[in-house]
């Protein structure tokens, strides 16, 4: 479960504390953009099991990793029109990398071809636009994949995404906010806590950082060597949803 769009250190601590496995910062365009030296200052006074991610649309490869590495987090999303040679190419310095898709787009059918990501995200046409997309769309992914799902997800209608997508994570913005860029206390808790009954509720477990079962894709065994680099045997995930209609197009 991830908690984006995080702009304040305040609203990082709050995610952590309602349960939220990985906090996100908006590098791209957005009413959520945020400097790196401000996302480095928040990521040091996260516990070290949580996971940082920096989100990017079409930015230079080595400007991504560039500004991850300066802000110390652990991982990129990367949310625009990137190439799989791209993807290679940031994956290979990072320590685990999420790519998204919109739904419906024509390159869902080129997902195969994005093997370095550790896992794809399904977000609205309009990230960030509280839209909700038809999640038909997103069940004939392949099984193989992580799926992350995003776009529109609420409180409101957060256990009825999880009971019929069963995606592996989950990812929220302006669906927990009272207003851009800042969060809701009632409404992050109403959203983690409706996520977890669903996850129960539809048979599947809800992320344990100490499960064995999750073998070497845990939160913890990435966000453990936060800064200190990572080897091929060691991958992780995240999830989103970040922009606005200002940003997307």
């Amino acid at each position: 479960m991830k908690i984006c769009g995080i702009t304040n250190e305040e609203d990082a601590l709050l995610a952590v504390a309602m349960g939220a496995d990985a906090v996100g910062f908006v590098f791209a365009p957005s009413p959520r953009q945020i400097a790196v030296t401000q996302a480095r200052d928040i990521a040091r006074r996260l516990p070290p099991e949580v996971m940082t991610v920096g989100v990017f649309r079409d930015e230079a490869s080595r400007r991504v990793v560039e500004m991850v590495n300066a802000a110390g987090l652990h991982g990129v999303q990367l949310h625009g029109h990137e190439t799989p040679a791209e993807g290679r190419w940031v994956r290979q310095r990072v320590q685990f990398l999420i790519q998204a898709f919109a739904a419906g787009d024509r390159m869902l059918e080129r997902i195969d071809e994005y093997q370095s990501a550790d896992a794809v995200m399904i977000d609205s046409p309009t990230p960030g636009s509280g839209q909700v997309f038809d999640w038909v769309l997103a069940e004939g992914l392949p099984l193989d994949r992580r799926v992350i799902l995003a776009g529109g997800l609420t409180p409101d209608n957060m256990g009825e995404a999880v009971t019929r997508v069963r995606p592996w994570g989950v990812d929220v913005s302006s669906g927990v906010e009272r207003e851009p860029g800042r969060k809701d206390v009632s409404k992050l808790m109403r959203f983690v806590n409706t996520a977890k009954e669903a996850a129960r509720a539809a048979g599947e477990e809800t992320l344990d950082l100490d499960d064995p079962g999750l073998d070497d894709h845990r939160w913890a065994s990435a966000g453990g060597r936060a800064g200190g680099g990572f080897d091929d045997a060691d991958d992780g995930s995240a999830f989103y949803d970040w922009e606005d209609d200002r940003s997307a197009g």
